[in-house]
C-alpha cells in the first residue's frame, strides 16, 4: 500500500505540475499575468527499525513569479511616460497651429503689410487699397482660424479627460471587486495568483491614466491613493474622480481634477502633485502649453490690430476725413475668481505686451500685487486707485471691488482676442493714406537740406495729434498758417518754431538743436530732414486739409508709408512685427521639441523596466515545453508506479487465495 501511496501522491503532483505549466502556456498572451512555478515537498518519511522510509511528494503551493519592487517601478515609469507622451502628442498639434509656409499666418501678416507698397506708389489706386483691404481681412480670417483651431484642440482634450476620469473610476471599482475576492481567498491561507495578477494589472491601467501609490492591507488587499493621500479605492471601496473647472477661478477656463467621496465636499487635487498619467499630462497641456499658444495668438492679434488701428487714425481718407478702426477687438477682459475682487484689464500699449495670464493676489487691505504668471513677475500696488494708474507690461488694471486678503483675481488678458478680431474697413475710399499734414521746403532754402519723411504719430508732449491752424488770407492781417521752422546755421545748427497761425506769428521754440537724420516731434507729428541747412533755411507743416492746398492730400501717402512702416516696430519681446510669429513659432516648437525628448526618455526608461519586470514574470515558451515533457515523463512514471503497486497487490491476493 506505501508504494501505492507514493505513485498516488506523484500522480496528483505531477498532473498539478502540468496542468501549472498548461496554465503558464494559456496566458502567454494575457496581460498582466505572472508565470506560475509549483513547488513540492517531500512528504515526512515513516520511521521503521531500518530507518525512514519515503512516502512521496505532495504540492506545497503554486508559486507566482513577481517581483514587487519592479512591478510597482514598471507602474511608476508607465505612469510618466504616459504622461509626456499625451502631452506631447497635443503639443504637436498645436505645433500645427503655428505653422509656416504660404498658408500660414506669418504669410498673410507679411502680404498685408507688403500691399502697403502699392498704396504708397498710387495713392488714388482703388485697385492697390481694395487689395490692402482685402489682406487685412485675410490676416484677421487666418486669426480666427488658428483661434478655432485652438479651441477645437482644447475641445478635444477635455473630452479626453472625461473619457479617462470614467476609464479610471470603472477600473477603480473593479479593483475594489478584486480586494474583496482576495480577502476573501487569502483565508485559505493560499495565495490567489489570477486574482493578484488581474489588481496588479488594473494597477498599471490606473497608471496610466493617473499615478498611483500602493499601500497593502494585511488582509491582503492593496489600497490605492492619488495626489499623494486621496484614498481612490481603500479595501472593498472605491471613490470616484471628476474634472471640473477649477474653483478658484471658475469661468477662466482652466480644468481641475477633484476627488470625490460620499458625502464629503469634492477636494480640488493640485495637478502639481500628480504626478504622471495621461490626465496629469492632458491638464499641464490644456492649463499651461494651450494657455501660452493662446495668448501667443491673442498678443498678436491685439498688438497688430491696436498698433495699425492708432496709426489709421491719424490719417485721411481719399474723402478727407481722418480714419476709422482697420480692426474689431474685445477693449477689455473680466477677472475670475471666487472671491469679493471685481475687476477688468484693459490694453493701452501694444508695442508692451507679454503673452501671459496675470493673477492679482490681495495681501493687506486693498493692497496687493500683480504677477506675471509667465516668469512670476510682480508689480506691488497700495490700494485700488494705485493699481489703476499703473501700467503693467501694456495692460491698466481696474478693480471695481477689491478683493480680500488671502484671495486671489485670474486675468486672462489675450484669450479671446483671435477668436474675436475683425476686418471694419470695407471701402477702398475709406483707407486713411494721408497724412493729415505736409511740409514745403522754403522756396529760397540755399542749404542741401531736403524732407526725408512726414509722418503723424500721435505721440507727442502735450499728447495726442493737434494739426497746425489753417491759413486765412482774409484775416487782417493775413495768416499765413502752418507751422514754420526756420533754421539758423551753425555750429551748433538750431532751428526756431513758430505758429503761423497767428497774426503776427508766435513763437513756440527757439534755439533747438539741429542733426541731420533726427526726427523732429512736434503736436503728434514727425519731421524728419536730411542735410544741412543754411541760416534762414526754412519748412513749412501745414494742415493737408488747409483750402489753399486743394486737393493735394488725396495724393499724398504719408500714412500708408507709416502704416507700412509698421513692420519694423519692435513689438514681440524685441521682435518686430513681422519677425513675431517666427518667434511665436519658435517658442511653440521649442517646447514641442522639449516635450518629445522627454517622451523619449521617459519611454526608454519604461521600456526598459517593463522588459525587467517580465524577465521574472513572463512566461517563456521554450521553458514550459520542456517542462510539459520532463512532468509528462514523470507523470507516466507515477503511472508506471501505480501500476507495478496494483500488480504487486494481485499477486499476493492470488498467494493468499491457494
Amino acid at each position: 500500500m506505501s508504494l501505492l501511496n507514493v505513485g498516488a501522491r506523484a500522480l496528483l503532483a505531477n498532473q498539478v505540475a502540468l496542468q501549472t505549466a498548461g496554465h503558464n502556456i494559456a496566458n502567454v498572451n494575457t496581460p498582466g499575468y505572472s508565470r506560475q512555478t509549483v513547488v513540492l515537498q517531500t512528504v515526512q518519511g515513516q520511521f521503521t527499525g531500518g530507518g525512514y522510509i519515503g512516502q512521496g511528494v505532495d504540492v506545497q503551493t503554486i508559486l507566482r513569479n513577481q517581483s514587487e519592487l519592479l512591478t510597482r517601478q514598471s507602474a511608476a515609469a508607465g505612469s510618466t511616460q504616459a504622461a509626456d507622451a499625451v502631452r506631447a502628442q497635443r503639443l504637436s498639434q498645436l505645433q500645427e497651429v503655428f505653422s509656416g509656409g504660404t498658408q500660414g499666418l506669418g504669410a498673410a501678416i507679411n502680404d498685408m503689410m507688403n500691399a502697403f507698397s502699392d498704396v504708397v506708389s498710387s495713392p488714388t489706386d482703388i485697385t492697390a487699397r481694395t487689395v490692402v483691404l482685402t489682406r487685412l481681412d485675410e490676416t484677421a480670417a487666418r486669426m480666427r482660424t488658428a483661434s478655432d483651431r485652438i479651441n477645437e484642440i482644447e475641445y478635444t482634450v477635455k473630452e479626453q479627460l472625461q473619457s479617462s476620469v470614467t476609464a479610471i473610476n470603472s477600473l477603480a471599482t473593479q479593483m475594489a471587486a478584486i480586494n474583496e475576492q482576495i480577502a476573501r481567498a487569502t483565508g485559505n491561507g493560499q495565495s490567489p495568483n489570477d486574482l493578484l495578477d488581474q489588481r496588479d494589472q488594473i494597477i498599471r491601467d490606473i497608471n496610466q491614466y493617473v499615478q498611483t501609490t500602493q499601500i497593502p492591507a494585511d488582509d491582503g488587499t492593496v489600497g490605492l491613493f492619488v495626489a499623494g493621500s486621496q484614498p481612490l479605492v481603500l479595501g472593498s471601496t472605491a471613490a470616484s474622480l471628476s474634472i471640473d473647472d477649477a474653483t478658484t477661478f471658475p469661468g477662466s477656463g482652466q480644468s481641475k481634477l477633484f476627488f470625490n467621496r460620499p458625502g464629503a465636499t469634492p477636494v480640488e487635487l493640485d495637478e502639481n502633485v500628480l504626478g504622471g498619467g495621461s490626465v496629469s499630462g492632458l491638464l499641464r497641456f490644456q492649463n499651461t502649453d494651450l494657455s501660452e499658444g493662446r495668448n501667443l495668438l491673442g498678443r498678436m492679434a491685439l498688438a497688430i490690430g491696436m498698433t495699425m488701428n492708432d496709426q489709421q487714425n491719424l490719417g485721411l481718407t481719399l474723402d478727407g476725413v481722418p480714419g476709422k478702426d482697420l480692426f474689431a477687438f474685445p477693449t477689455s477682459m473680466p477677472g475670475h475668481t471666487n472671491g469679493a475682487g471685481v475687476g477688468t484689464v484693459s490694453f493701452t500699449g501694444p508695442t508692451q505686451f507679454a503673452a501671459s495670464d496675470y493673477e492679482i493676489r490681495f495681501t493687506t487691505g486693498t493692497a496687493g500685487q500683480v504677477v506675471r504668471l509667465s516668469d512670476g513677475q510682480s508689480t506691488p500696488f497700495t490700494s485700488a486707485a494705485n493699481l489703476a494708474t499703473l501700467q503693467i507690461d501694456g495692460l491698466n488694471f481696474n478693480l471695481t471691488t477689491p478683493g480680500n486678503p488671502g484671495e486671489r483675481m485670474l486675468f486672462k488678458p489675450f484669450s479671446t482676442a483671435a477668436n474675436n478680431i475683425q476686418a471694419l474697413v470695407y471701402s477702398p475710399r475709406d483707407l486713411a493714406a494721408a497724412n493729415p499734414i505736409n511740409a514745403a521746403m522754403g522756396t529760397a532754402n540755399g542749404g542741401t537740406m531736403q524732407l526725408g519723411s512726414l509722418k503723424a504719430t500721435g505721440l507727442p508732449n502735450p499728447p495726442g495729434l493737434v494739426l497746425p491752424a489753417n491759413a486765412n488770407p482774409a484775416a487782417i492781417p493775413p495768416i499765413l498758417g502752418g507751422i514754420q521752422l526756420q533754421f539758423t546755421a551753425g555750429p551748433p545748427t538750431t532751428y526756431d518754431v513758430l505758429d503761423r497761425g497767428t497774426a503776427p506769428p508766435t513763437s513756440l521754440a527757439t534755439a533747438q538743436p539741429y542733426t541731420s537724420g533726427q526726427p523732429i516731434s512736434i503736436n503728434g507729428w514727425q519731421i524728419t530732414l536730411q542735410g544741412t541747412p543754411k541760416t534762414g533755411d526754412t519748412v513749412v507743416i501745414g494742415n493737408a486739409l488747409d483750402p489753399q492746398y486743394g486737393d493735394a492730400y488725396t495724393r499724398n501717402a504719408g500714412n500708408a508709408n507709416a502704416l507700412m512702416g509698421l513692420r519694423d516696430v519692435k513689438m514681440f519681446d524685441e521682435s518686430t512685427l513681422t519677425d513675431g510669429y517666427a518667434g511665436a513659432i519658435a517658442q511653440v516648437g521649442t517646447r514641442t521639441q522639449s516635450a518629445k525628448f522627454a517622451e523619449q526618455l521617459s519611454s526608454t526608461i519604461a521600456a526598459n523596466l517593463e522588459r525587467d519586470r517580465t524577465a521574472v514574470s513572463g512566461v517563456n515558451l521554450d521553458e514550459e515545453a520542456a517542462k510539459l515533457i520532463q512532468y509528462q515523463q514523470a507523470y507516466q512514471a507515477s503511472a508506471k508506479m501505480i501500476q507495478i503497486a496494483q500488480n504487486i497487490f494481485d499477486s499476493l491476493i492470488q498467494g493468499l487465495g491457494r
